[in-house]
This record gives structure tokens, sequence and C-alpha cells, in this order.
């Protein structure tokens, strides 16, 4: 039997309860007594507004459920003239404008992937995190974007002749991503800075430049031995890496040991539809994950082998710029956390007895959570801009 603490009204799972108090609060610049009372002036608030809403939901479908028993026509005039009669179709409203502040650029103004990842699961919350960036020859070398043919199958160990089909099609997107003045990627054996331009020595004895010069962001290491070349091309960021000691750099004409490109810009960290958390002792694991990512602190040890290892979040990406001023991008995707819709109630909470409708707890308890990253509290930043993503179904 679950035991509970009682707030007021509130009868709050121990599990939770400890957990709001000594992990979520500390460092919100929410006061305890504060928190829980006004949490339950909010469920005082929604709460029968919740119920309301379920039953109109109940009484229309019901209302749809008699109407196709009764064997009438489920489409054309007679069937939206009877929608409209139940109130299942609303007039439709004026011409309306809304406008959004402070949002991200990843939201904003970039196009990429999202993912959407199971957050009481903290490897695949992690990994989710850290696909910001990813490798352009690990996503080449194990899928089908290139062919097996020629000696080119996946092997448990390194295919070389894969290998080659790798760089030479990672050549031809650089071709893509990135034009040269003249000739090919496929002919350079060295990249170099060049003033405001990067000089690409070809095979023939030939310096190409870029085509476009704007698309030079930054580098790594010293302006005259740069381990990594920053480019971005319509908004979106890719790195030339370059070491010639590396196992696959020392064997490429110009050093080349990997192209590292931008990818997952965003996250949702799901509380839904991809988790089972049914009661407390689940939801405080999904907000304590939460907490872990908004405060830049969750890990988990793994093994691979016989090595064992900690995942945790990557951090930033530092450059210098073509101007030598410093220039960060962010290491990680934005994270958005996904809520759990108006059906659901959870017995982690009740309110005057009755299991708390999850997606009110959810939308009170996660925005806590993400105070932290608003106020600094962790080393990384998810918002920029002093926002809070939450996904309501």
């Amino acid at each position: 039997m679950q035991d509970y603490i009682q707030r007021g009204r509130m009868q709050v799972a121990t599990i939770l309860d400890k957990f709001i108090n000594e992990q979520a609060l500390p460092g919100s610049g929410v006061e305890e007594t504060g928190f829980w009372q006004g949490f339950e002036a909010i469920l005082d608030e929604f709460v029968g507004q919740n119920k309301a809403l379920l039953n109109t939901r109940d009484e229309l479908q019901a209302k749809i459920d008699d109407y196709h028993k009764a064997g009438n026509s489920p489409t054309g005039a007679q069937y939206k003239m009877f929608l409209q009669e139940i109130g299942y179709l609303q007039p439709e409203p004026e011409d309306f404008s809304i406008e959004t502040d402070n949002v991200d650029a990843e939201m904003a103004t970039m196009a990429g992937p999202q993912l959407v990842v199971p957050i009481n699961n903290a490897r695949y919350a992690l990994n989710a995190a850290n696909a910001r960036w990813g490798s352009l020859y690990d996503a080449l070398y194990g899928t089908d974007v290139i062919s097996t043919d020629g000696g080119a199958e996946i092997s448990k160990t390194f295919n070389p002749v894969r290998g080659e089909k790798v760089i030479q099609t990672a050549r031809e997107w650089l071709n893509t991503m990135l034009p040269l003045s003249t000739g090919s990627h496929q002919q350079a054996v060295g990249y170099a800075i060049d003033g405001n331009n990067i000089a690409v020595k070809l095979a023939d004895g030939d310096v190409a430049t870029l085509a476009d010069s704007a698309q030079w962001q930054g580098y790594q290491g010293s302006a005259d031995a740069p381990t990594a070349l920053l480019f971005v091309h319509n908004g979106l960021h890719f790195e030339i890496q370059i070491d010639n000691s590396h196992p696959i750099g020392k064997t490429d004409p110009a050093g080349v040991k990997d192209i590292l490109v931008e990818a997952a810009l965003t996250t949702i960290m799901d509380c839904e539809d991809s988790v089972a958390a049914v009661d407390a002792e689940d939801k405080t694991l999904v907000y304590s994950n939460w907490l872990g990512l908004m405060k830049g602190t969750l890990s988990i040890e793994m093994q691979k082998g016989d090595k064992t290892f900690e995942r945790k979040m990557n951090p930033d990406r530092e450059y210098t710029s073509p101007t030598g001023a410093s220039l960060t991008l962010s290491g990680r995707s934005l994270m958005f956390v996904r809520n759990v819709g108006h059906l659901m109630t959870n017995d982690a909470i009740l309110f005057d007895g009755e299991e708390v409708p999850e997606g009110i707890m959810d939308g009170v308890i996660t925005s806590l959570i993400a105070k932290h990253d608003l106020l600094g509290n962790s080393i990384f930043k998810n918002t920029r801009t002093g926002s809070i993503y939450i996904v309501k179904p």
C-alpha cells in the first residue's frame, strides 16, 4: 500500500514528496511551503475543469456511437450537420495572429532532426541529448547508405574496403555542402587557414579556396595547424577533423580523420507515449532523470566488453572564429519534455482523496525542475533564451 504525506488537501506519495523537497526544490528559488500551497491552488482551480472536459468528451463520443449504431450516414451534409448540432464541430473563428518571444534558434530558425526518447531510461536520454553531433564516417560505415558490393561488407572487424567507400562518399558530400573554387574534395591533400578563407591544396599542386568563404565559421587548435575546421550550410554546422596521427587520418592524404556533423537539434524527453510510468516510484524516476538533465548531472556507468566507463552529457563545442573571437556551439540537443495528456490520472498524488490528473502533475513538477536550467544551476545551458519547452498531447 502506498505511503502518503499530508500536504493540505493533498496526499503525496512519500518517495515523491522526499524527491521534491530534498532534490527538486533546493536551488529552484521556490520555498517548500509556498510550492505545496501553490500546487494545491492549481489543483483546486483545474481538477474540476479537467473532469468537465473529460465528461464532455464522453458525452460526445456516446452521441457519435449512437448515431452510427442507428445506421445513419457517416459522410456528407447529414453527418456534418449532426456533428455541428452536438457541438463536435464548432464555427470557424475569426482570423487571428499570435507571436512568440524568447524562442531558441533550434525551434525558430534552424531545420533539423528531432528525437523522441523515454525519459525513464537514462541511457536513451543521454544518447539523445548527445546526438546533437555525430560522426559522418560512423553513420556511413554502419548503414546501408553505402552498398556492400565489391567486398564492402559490414563485418565485426574493420573492413578497409568499406572504409575507403566511406571516405569517398564523405568527399562527395563535401563537394555538395562545401563547394570549392576549383577542383574537388576528392583531390584534397591538405586543408589550411589562409586569412579569411580556407586553402585546400590539391593533388595536382593547385590550391583551391571555398567558393563561399562565409561558410567557414571557426577552428580548433592553432591557426597554423588546426585540428578541426568548422563550416555551416543552411544553418547547420559540420567539422572537418584533422589528425595525421589517427589510424584513419594517417592514411588520408589530407590527414582527415572524420567529419563531425550537427544532427539532432532537439529531443523530446517523453513522459507519455514511450513510457510506462504508472505509480509514484515510476514518476519519481521520470522526474529525477529530468532533473539530472536540467542540472547537467545525469550520468550512468556502462560496460563494454571488459571496460567500464561513465556516460554523461557532452560539453559545448569551443572554437576560435576567423576574426579571433571565441565561438561556442551547444554540444547537446535542445531538450523538450512531453507531459502526459488530460485523460490519465496517477496515484502518486491524491487531491481530496482522488488521483490527480497526471498532466497537471507533470506540468507543475517538470516546470519546477526546469527552473534549475533557467537559474544557471547547471554547468550547461539547455535554453539560451530563458524558455521552458513542454509538449502537451
